[in-house]
């Protein structure tokens, strides 16, 4: 990847409105929250194709799938747009108010390169199959599209971006002094976990992914990512303790290799229900999601024990997801009210010098980690927010920009989202100010 550009052009003289749930809302699937006057800006564009559209079931409406079918080319828009009408889900209730967003009176020029051309925003759209794109800096949104058929009213699953809103309320726990230390050993919260290596690794190395027990994620549709989404959210199994305790072997000292396993988010899912003594969807609901001034609803699957799924399976409108990313991109700040604490948000989003294993590369793939969050290797801290099949939170603090897309890549490692990472570089090349 080439290192991003350091001048940045400045857009000028960019109007602006007050707007919640933006003009031209043309579905009525989520509740949302009572907002102030309607804008006379410029709405989300809609369309109702996209990339292969027919591939996605277009002419059939894109059907939504079932238990079995979900995962599946044909089904995916429909599936990953109503996860929650597939799956039980715990709700997180919206804001009684939402929080304005202001609206950009025309959508800027953007043009990226990738590949030896550069291509305009328009390309983006008809080359990827992203069911919802936003761009948003500080209040103000720059620019926001659906295709497929999907509109601002859709709650599009997370997949692992689920995993950094877990980690954040990690931090909340903390800061609140449920948790009491990110070393504790997951067992201190969960009893249950204490004679296995997952309850003897601490907090701040499941939450880096770096606890040395073994666990393969590669997505054949038979590893152990397989076995524990049965276990989980497809209630396959029991759920609870007794889907992370079939992992228990530790290949290497906890603290010395990085390697991505969703059973590890699973594990610190059970210490924050513990620890804070309600379902996970409740604390985001009172500690984040409310005082953001989320506008519409969101849900959480989970599974037959009642726990939520805080690896995966989050959902929400695209503009919560933008107020989320807007969170970080203020270090946890609201708008005045520090929401999770700044310090937190600092360490999650930075390595420190002693972790070599976690480090950002220049060369592929380039991404370094840290707690549940992917952390570019810029000169200056960005971080994100990844999902399997195309899912995105991109924010930048130092100009306070935050990209978030939605997708329904064919694959669920698909190196597509390397031309959204290269449209990710020329948002925050030319719309910084």
């Amino acid at each position: 990847m080439v290192s991003m550009t350091t001048g940045y052009v400045r857009i000028a003289a960019l109007s602006v409105t007050l707007v919640a749930c933006a003009s031209g809302c043309a579905s009525d699937k989520t509740t949302v929250a009572q907002a102030p006057a309607q804008s006379t800006a410029t709405g989300p564009r809609f369309n109702q194709s996209g990339p292969d559209a027919d591939e996605f079931g277009a002419r059939e409406g894109y059907p939504v799938g079932d238990r079995n079918t979900f995962f599946r080319v044909p089904f995916l828009v429909g599936s990953q747009s109503h996860q929650d009408e597939i799956f039980p889900s715990r709700s997180v209730r919206r804001a009684a108010t939402a929080s304005p967003l202001a609206r950009v009176a025309s959508e800027p020029a953007l043009r990226y390169d990738f590949r030896g051309s550069t291509f305009a925003l328009d390309d983006y759209m008809t080359r990827n199959p992203a069911t919802g794109l936003l761009v948003a800096r500080d209040d103000t949104i720059l620019v926001e599209r659906y295709q497929y058929a999907r509109t601002d009213r859709d709650r599009f699953t997370s997949w692992s971006m689920a995993k950094t809103v877990t980690s954040m309320l990690i931090g909340v726990a903390i800061g609140e002094g449920r948790i009491r230390s990110v070393d504790d050993p997951a067992a201190r919260y969960v009893p249950a976990l204490a004679d296995t290596e997952y309850g003897r690794t601490s907090l701040r190395h499941l939450l880096q992914m770096s606890s040395g027990v073994r666990f393969v994620e590669e997505y054949t549709g038979v590893d152990d990512v397989a076995k524990l989404v049965g276990d989980t959210f497809r209630q396959v199994g029991p759920g609870g303790v007794a889907s992370v305790i079939p992992y228990n072997e530790r290949v290497v000292p906890a603290g010395t290799k990085f390697s991505y396993a969703s059973v590890e988010t699973e594990v610190l899912g059970l210490v924050l229900a513990a620890a804070v003594g309600r379902p996970v969807a409740e604390y985001l609901q009172e500690k984040i999601w409310q005082p953001i001034g989320a506008e519409a609803d969101a849900t959480w699957i989970i599974d037959r024990a009642g726990q939520e799924v805080t690896f995966c399976c989050f959902n929400a409108v695209l503009r919560d997801y933008a107020r989320l990313g807007l969170l970080l991109a203020h270090d946890g700040n609201w708008r005045g009210r520090q929401i999770v604490p700044a310090a937190w948000i600092r360490d999650a989003t930075s390595v420190r010098t002693d972790q070599p294993h976690l480090r950002p590369r220049t060369a592929t793939p380039f991404f370094g980690y840290g707690y549940q969050t992917w952390i570019f290797p810029e000169d200056r801290r960005m971080f994100a927010f990844l999902g399997v099949r195309g899912q995105a939170i991109y924010v930048d603090p130092a100009s306070r920009l935050v990209l978030v897309t939605t997708a329904v890549r064919k694959l669920p490692r698909d190196p597509g989202g390397a031309e959204t990472v290269a449209l990710w570089r020329a948002v925050t090349r030319d719309l910084a100010r």
